[in-house]
């Protein structure tokens, strides 16, 4: 199995609906996408499959470790040969993918944000700049689409954080600022033991409004001359908008005691007409 197809494999497995969104790449780039996608996956898994604290942390140092001889030119796994392509081919930075290490270091060490600007921090780290190495990938001409990657990485992130709040809970993780955990009332122990009131359903409004307004800076800044290059993005975009507001017609307070996911068929459907029309609500 050759590096591009190991992380195909590992992108296919995932049943991601970003994988969907891949396929319609040419294959230069869809290549550079899987492989940075496998990457992201790898060292997440780390993070969501070792229980042992200690052992995922000797883990992701050995990512750190290994993406450090890759860029040097010396790369050991399947994942890191395949990425140091795309960093060659596409310019990708090589500090972005460390800070995505460092995303992942958090939430060994961290189940708790105070403010949201401190969940900022995670979310840059795990979803912004990942949106700016894909946008690089992609293809642009206007610098102002780096910006806008990156807010709607953060939109794609905030989302996974709402439909992912019971899940989170059960793995010990509140990602909820407590801030505004306090500003609504809800004590962090009901969310542990995934008690829904009318409490939780204003906070997750809350949440809702806040990643709608990621989604529209975001795509404001989307310049007109990149909106073609940038489809593969926007495709992804109409599919995790559908699923905030799927949440919201579902029931914002359901997010604790079940996972939402959009049927395979839908997501065809959006990512088709996106590709034909464009991005729309």
């Amino acid at each position: 199995m050759t590096p591009a197809e190991y992380c195909k494999d590992k992108a296919a497995k995932s049943g991601s609906s970003f994988y969907l969104a891949m396929r319609l790449l040419p294959k230069a780039k869809q290549e550079a996408m899987l492989a940075l996608y496998a990457f992201c996956r790898e060292v997440d898994d780390v993070v969501d499959e070792i229980a042992d604290e200690k052992v995922a942390s000797m883990k992701l140092s050995w990512w750190r470790t290994e993406l450090a001889e890759a860029v040097s030119g010396n790369p050991q796994h399947p994942v890191t040969k395949a990425l140091m392509m795309a960093v060659k081919n596409y310019s990708l930075p090589p500090s972005e993918l460390f800070e995505i290490i460092d995303g992942m270091e958090m939430d060994l060490h961290q189940a708790r944000y105070n403010r949201f600007e401190d969940l900022l921090i995670y979310c840059h780290r795990v979803a912004g700049v990942v949106g700016t190495l894909s946008a690089r990938i992609f293809g642009y001409k206007n610098d102002a689409t780096l910006k806008y990657a990156h807010e709607l990485g953060i939109a794609f992130q905030l989302t996974n954080i709402i439909r992912d709040v019971g899940e989170d809970a059960r793995r010990g993780r509140l990602y909820l600022p407590v801030e505004e955990l306090q500003k609504f009332d809800v004590p962090a122990a009901e969310l542990l033991r995934y008690q829904e009131s009318d409490r939780f359903e204003q906070l997750m409004q809350y949440q809702i409004e806040r990643a709608r307004k990621y989604y529209d800076l975001a795509l404001a800044q989307l310049p007109k001359e990149d909106a073609s290059s940038q489809k593969t993005g926007l495709i992804m975009a109409a599919i995790y908008r559908a699923t905030l507001e799927e949440i919201v017609l579902d029931g914002p307070s359901k997010v604790l005691n079940q996972h939402l996911s959009l049927p395979a068929g839908r997501k065809i459907y959006l990512a088709l007409k996106t590709w034909v029309f464009g991005y729309s609500k």
